[in-house]
């Protein structure tokens, strides 16, 4: 019986590093794609936190708005000042024109 010579695969010194540089930029791609990632998914979580921030400051703005102009409304003005005793007198309004 003759035995088959199994044929050796020499791989250069060249080869090696050209193999070994493959895997540290595969390595190197996976892991900057996976850091990457969630530093994006971190920006979106605190983009979406100041959204809802802005959100509710926006509402509560309007609801002081609107206490506002209802404190200042000419019914509210006149009951107070029937309250303190005074008179309203339309004759005393001077409207200033920019």
């Amino acid at each position: 019986m003759a035995r088959k010579k199994s044929a050796k695969i020499k791989i250069t010194k060249g080869e090696r590093l050209l193999y070994m540089y493959g895997v540290i930029a595969l390595v190197f791609t996976i892991s900057l794609k996976i850091f990457c990632g969630a530093f994006i998914g971190e920006m979106k979580m605190s983009i979406e936190e100041m959204n809802y921030n802005i959100d509710n400051q926006e509402k509560t703005n309007e609801s002081l708005t609107m206490k506002v102009n209802e404190l200042t409304s000419f019914e509210n003005v006149s009951d107070v000042v029937k309250d303190m005793g005074l008179a309203y007198n339309n004759d005393n309004i001077v409207v200033i024109d920019e």
